[in-house]
Order: C-alpha cells, then sequence, then structure tokens
C-alpha cells in the first residue's frame, strides 16, 4: 500500500498535550490518526462521541435543537406510556 502525507494545523498546547497521553498509551500521533481514519472508512461514521460538553453553555436555535432530537425524542399517544418506560429502566 502506498502511503501519503496528511499535514494539519493545530493548537501547540494541544499537539503537546495529546502527543504526551498517546506516548502513555504507546502510540504516536500518526498510529491515531490512522486509526480515526480506518474506523472511519469501516464504519461510514465518525467513530467518537461529536457533542458540545455539558460546561459549555449555548444557546441553541429552537429549529436547531428540534433536528438535534430527531429521532432521540418521541411524544406518546398514552401520556402514562413514558413513565411506564422510566420504571423499567430504573
Amino acid at each position: 500500500m502506498a502511503s501519503t502525507n496528511i499535514n494539519i494545523r493545530t493548537d501547540s498546547q494541544l499537539k503537546e498535550e495529546s502527543q504526551k497521553i498517546l506516548s502513555q498509551l504507546g502510540m504516536d500521533m500518526t498510529t491515531l490518526i490512522n486509526m480515526m481514519l480506518r474506523q472511519l472508512t469501516y464504519k461510514k461514521t465518525i467513530p467518537f462521541d461529536v457533542s458540545v460538553p455539558e460546561n459549555i453553555s449555548k444557546k441553541i436555535p429552537f429549529g436547531e435543537l428540534m433536528g438535534m432530537l430527531k429521532g432521540k425524542m418521541w411524544i406518546s399517544e398514552d401520556f402514562d406510556e413514558p413513565l411506564d418506560c422510566m420504571e423499567e429502566y430504573m
């Protein structure tokens, strides 16, 4: 397999902190990036959760919020049904 180079720009502190962690794990930046790219091609999706951390407050327009919740939120015709689901969960 032929190799190619990828050049990226990143924050120097982020790079340094990441390299320390990768070193503790016994790998380098190239290995990590290749692992992520392989998972991306195998799964056809980003191989990790991409979200805004809870401690960052950001006002999101209602329409955008509803788009983010699509498939994660539903309205039951039976008002007690969600409570039944919660009781099963607990």
